[in-house]
């Protein structure tokens, strides 16, 4: 029963990455960031909506070491700008494997603003693709947001004055 849950958590992961037209060019990638849907599809099998965004955190963390899936949690980025660092930095709920961002969030529903947000992260890192997740949905399939860095010009790409 195990490995038929997992294979339909693949399925369904795979859905989610090519829904909307956007296919991933790398299918290093693509098989990565199918890996963590998995791995956050479990979680909230296991213990449902409801819970607060660092449980979920902890928990995909745990799932992801279960996979051995390297991945770091909290990770702090600094920031540059306009030619300095500034005093802050941005903190990034996982990243996995050093080229997918992990945003978690246990919202009423997700608002574009939470998109924004990590399409900035992908931006200001210069990552190409992140997971938005809501974990405080019915069905997780309802939560998740695939966000993929597209070049182009904008204030983020020019260079200080």
């Amino acid at each position: 029963a195990r490995r038929v849950r997992h294979t339909q958590i693949m399925m369904m992961a795979d859905e989610l990455l090519h829904r909307g037209g956007t296919e991933l060019t790398e299918l290093a990638q693509s098989e990565l960031t199918g890996q963590i849907l998995g791995a956050a599809f479990e979680v909230h099998t296991v213990l449902g909506p409801g819970l607060l965004e660092s449980v979920y955190q902890q928990a995909l963390g745990r799932e992801l070491q279960l996979q051995g899936l390297p991945f770091s949690s909290q990770v702090h980025v600094p920031l540059q700008y306009k030619g300095g660092t500034l005093d802050t930095s941005l903190r990034l709920d996982l990243l996995v494997a050093e080229q997918v961002i992990v945003e978690i969030k246990s919202i009423a529903a997700l608002e574009d603003i939470h998109h924004a947000q990590l399409l900035t992260y992908l931006r200001l890192t210069g990552m190409q693709v992140g997971l938005l997740i809501n974990f405080n949905v019915v069905s997780l399939k309802l939560g998740i947001k695939r966000v993929i860095n597209t070049p182009r010009t904008s204030a983020n790409s020019v260079p200080p004055r």
